[in-house]
C-alpha cells in the first residue's frame, strides 16, 4: 500500500468520485447478482441517499488516493440502529455502507485501510460494534473481511418467486 493515502471525503466536492465507484460496485455486484441496476441515474440516487445518512447519523466518507493523486477507493460509514428486540445498550453499531476498491488496486491492503479508518471513527463514538454487509457469492470479499476481524453475525436468504 506504499504511497496510498486515506483522507476524509467531502460531499459534494467528491461527488464525482462518488457516483464513479457507485457506478464501479454496481457492475461488479451485477456479475453476482443481476438485480443490480446499472442505469445511470442509481448513482446519483444513491449518493443522494449516502449523503443524507452521512450528514444525520455521524458518518464518514474516506477516499483513498495513489501516490499521484488518483482516488483508487472509498468507504461510507456510519451509526446504525438495530432492531428494537436487541437490548438497546447494543443496538447502536457502526455500519460500513459502502467499501469500493478499484480493481488494479485491490489485494493491496486499500481496502483494510479504509475498513481500519472506519473502525478508528466508530471508537471515536465510543461504539462498540461495527459490521459490514457482503454479496454472499462475493466470497474474495468476505474473506478479506473475515481477516480484518469481522465473524458472521446474521445471513439473509432469498428465494426468487
Amino acid at each position: 500500500m506504499s504511497g496510498v493515502r486515506i483522507r476524509d471525503g467531502k460531499l459534494p466536492d467528491d461527488a464525482a468520485i462518488g457516483r464513479a465507484f457507485i457506478m464501479g460496485l454496481q457492475q461488479f455486484e451485477h456479475a453476482l447478482e443481476p438485480d443490480r441496476r446499472l442505469d445511470p441515474p442509481v448513482a446519483g440516487e444513491f449518493l443522494a441517499v449516502l449523503a443524507a445518512k452521512v450528514a444525520e447519523q455521524q458518518g464518514r466518507v474516506f477516499i483513498a488516493d495513489d501516490a499521484q493523486g488518483k482516488a483508487i477507493g472509498w468507504a461510507c460509514c456510519f451509526i446504525d440502529d438495530n432492531d428494537v428486540y436487541v437490548e438497546a445498550a447494543q443496538r447502536q453499531f457502526g455500519l460500513v455502507s459502502e467499501l469500493f476498491v478499484v480493481e488494479e488496486a485491490r489485494a493491496k491492503g486499500v481496502g483494510r485501510a479504509l475498513i481500519a479508518k472506519c473502525e478508528a471513527h466508530f471508537r471515536a463514538l465510543n461504539l462498540h460494534t461495527m459490521m459490514i454487509g457482503v454479496l454472499a457469492k462475493n466470497e474474495k470479499a468476505r474473506r478479506s473481511y473475515l481477516a480484518a476481524g469481522f465473524t458472521p453475525y446474521s445471513e439473509r436468504l432469498h428465494k426468487a418467486l
